[in-house]
């Protein structure tokens, strides 16, 4: 009962349960769609991504999963697990772990999945070593279809100007634990609000778009500016949006509830922190044995008084 990677020879394996699949990673599934389907296998051609699937055999099925990971971040996240019928097997733990193992390779210091809180995949991950770090809801605000009374105070593209302000935003709402797992933001993207009082990460993808914003608690006029951030969507071409809400910002759930947007099941956002051998290691400097220190004279200086 080996694990491996995929390889062509899988690919009656992976049709069979291409429909019994749980996604980890809910903003890649709602807008990009299937992990199993005909655009999610063709990532997996791409040398430049780190994609990677692995499957292992058991006694009563196989065990498919997959992780990716974006160059340049410190996490890598579970992305799907297969199939749902079998994921109370004994030997999860060790697909999960195997998985997590090739996180390392690609030098992410951690690795995140995200999982309904009753799925039978908690207590796999728990115990491969991750632990709830935060709880979050995504909600599809497609159908909402309003006006702001002000249309002066609308978002707008971000850019590098707006970095300083956007990162302090950042801090000041994500809690100081969490800045490790969830970084400020690098580079220039997704939209601003009010020169940085407020922010939003846009994901994009073929089948719905994927909204993260940073709000703060005692921001003016919520309802409002939510529905300029959906109106800001220019390029929504009819697909669905959504809007994803960490356990640190719960109170926009009730905004979101009163503009009549639909909720998802709750999901547990968890994470395993990968420990890195440092392989290229520096001696520190020390003083040769045969090496002589010439001891520093010093003399007594006489003066007349």
């Amino acid at each position: 009962m080996t694990t491996r990677p995929l390889d062509l020879l899988d690919l009656p394996t992976i049709a069979r349960y291409r429909n019994d699949v749980l996604t980890l990673d809910i903003a890649r599934a709602l807008t990009r769609g299937h992990p199993l389907g005909a655009m999610g296998l063709m990532a997996y051609v791409n040398p430049a991504r780190h994609l990677y699937a692995a499957l292992k055999k058991t006694e009563d099925a196989s065990l498919l999963g997959g992780i990716i990971h974006t160059r340049g971040e410190p996490f890598a996240k579970l992305l799907y697990l297969a199939p749902r019928f079998n994921l109370k097997d004994p030997n999860l733990p060790e697909l999960i772990e195997h998985l997590s193992a090739q996180a390392g390779e690609w030098q992410a210091f951690h690795v995140i999945a995200e999982v309904e809180e009753t799925s039978d995949v908690f207590t796999a991950l728990r115990r491969s070593g991750f632990a709830v770090y935060a709880w979050q809801r995504v909600w599809d605000v497609s159908q909402i279809q309003k006006t702001v009374s002000d249309p002066s105070r609308s978002w707008k593209r971000m850019q590098s100007v707006n970095l300083p302000a956007v990162q302090s935003l950042h801090y000041q709402i994500v809690p100081q634990l969490l800045h490790l797992i969830e970084p400020a933001p690098k580079r220039a993207e997704g939209f601003i609000y009010s020169d940085g009082h407020s922010y939003a990460n846009v994901s994009y993808g073929v089948y719905g778009v994927m909204l993260t914003p940073l709000i703060p608690p005692d921001a003016s006029d919520v309802s409002e500016t939510i529905i300029s951030l959906i109106n800001s969507l220019t390029d929504r071409r009819g697909r669905p949006v959504y809007i994803n809400v960490r356990s640190y910002q719960a109170w926009l759930e009730l905004v979101l509830e009163d503009l009549g947007a639909t909720a998802l099941p709750r999901q547990a956002v968890m994470v395993k922190y990968l420990a890195r051998l440092v392989k290229e290691a520096q001696p520190a400097l020390v003083v040769p044995n045969n090496a002589r220190i010439q001891p520093t004279q010093m003399s007594r200086m006489e003066s007349d008084e």
